[in-house]
């Protein structure tokens, strides 16, 4: 099963924290990522995050990355959303 956990954090506490769970696994790893942080998102009641360059590389070496306020179009009240797989 393909587990992703997304952690809001402000002033260096976790506001709000969730864990989605896949077990399509027709889904290749990159879609199970995508359809993961789209539910991350929308139980959070945000727009999708940008990927950035320095997003892929971080999530490709460690499993994790994080979004900052230069991520999202509209404002975010915290300092910035974390995702990151624990379990595949």
């Amino acid at each position: 099963m393909f587990r992703m956990w997304g952690k809001i954090i402000k002033d260096n506490h976790l506001l709000k924290d969730t864990t989605i769970s896949i077990s399509d696994y027709s889904l290749s790893r990159t879609q199970m990522v995508f359809q993961a942080l789209d539910d991350i998102c929308y139980k959070f009641d945000l727009g999708k995050p940008i990927w950035l360059d320095a997003n892929i590389h971080e999530f490709q070496l460690h499993a994790k990355t994080r979004f900052k306020q230069d991520h999202f179009i509209e404002h975010i009240d915290f300092d910035f959303l974390e995702i990151q797989i624990i379990e595949e």
